[in-house]
């Protein structure tokens, strides 16, 4: 198997709680705007910016193999 760029479970839940954290956020917003709502929304996206640098998300990335370009001229 050449590499993938999926990253690791632990990873995936930072993202995930970012995620939650930009979704209560834009749903605060559409409530009125509700900033109480909102900054908890701020609050966790926070949280999963820390769990992002517990898991050291940054080196996660397998890298495939360098990648060969098709002639796209037919020589070769």
């Amino acid at each position: 198997m050449a590499g993938s760029h999926g990253g690791s479970p632990k990873s995936w839940l930072a993202v995930i709680v970012i995620l939650l954290g930009f979704t209560v956020g834009g749903v605060a917003l559409c409530l009125g705007p509700n900033w109480t709502l909102f900054w908890a929304g701020g609050g966790i996206i926070a949280v999963g910016g820390v769990i992002a640098l517990a898991v050291d998300i940054f080196s996660d990335v397998i890298v495939d193999a360098p990648r060969v370009p098709i002639d796209q001229g037919g020589n070769g």
